[in-house]
């Protein structure tokens, strides 16, 4: 479902509220960005991994093609820590459903394009997630030097 497709949120402090999340430079994406930069990974921040698909990755490594995604507990879904708004449960619903749909077509469009798309929830602990991200870094460099 587009965006434009969605209802309107209802009450201004919902409205309010959404339109001053931070969507880039949050502290969990600061960490992380962080603890690769010690772990020696160098990144471009904020872009757009492949020509034509409308979103950005929070992190890419053009070299590797390897794009990841910072998501937040409750905006994408997270199975450990996302919850259901009662109030204007409807709303909240198609909302929520429609930023996981989006979030898998990315990565189905990524992969389709040859890119391996990584997610890191906002609550796992960042060094296990540099470690992940720099393990398959390192991974897809050795494989495209193979070639």
């Amino acid at each position: 479902m587009a965006t434009s497709d969605r209802p309107a949120a209802r009450d201004p402090s919902v409205r309010a509220r959404m339109s001053g999340q931070a969507r880039k430079d949050t502290t969990p994406e600061l960490a992380l960005r962080s603890a690769l930069h010690r772990r020696g990974l160098r990144f471009r921040v904020h872009r757009r991994p492949l020509p034509g698909l409308r979103r950005e990755a929070d992190l890419v490594f053009p070299q590797a093609r390897v794009a990841v995604f910072v998501d937040g507990c409750f905006w994408h879904g997270c199975p450990a820590h996302a919850s259901w708004p009662k109030s204007n449960a409807e709303w909240w619903r198609i909302k929520l459903n429609g930023n996981r749909a989006r979030d898998a077509e990315t990565d189905a469009r990524l992969a389709e394009g040859g890119w391996l798309s990584v997610r890191v929830w906002e609550h796992e602990p960042t060094g296990e997630a540099a470690d992940r991200i720099a393990r398959a870094v390192t991974r897809r460099r050795s494989q495209a030097a193979d070639r």
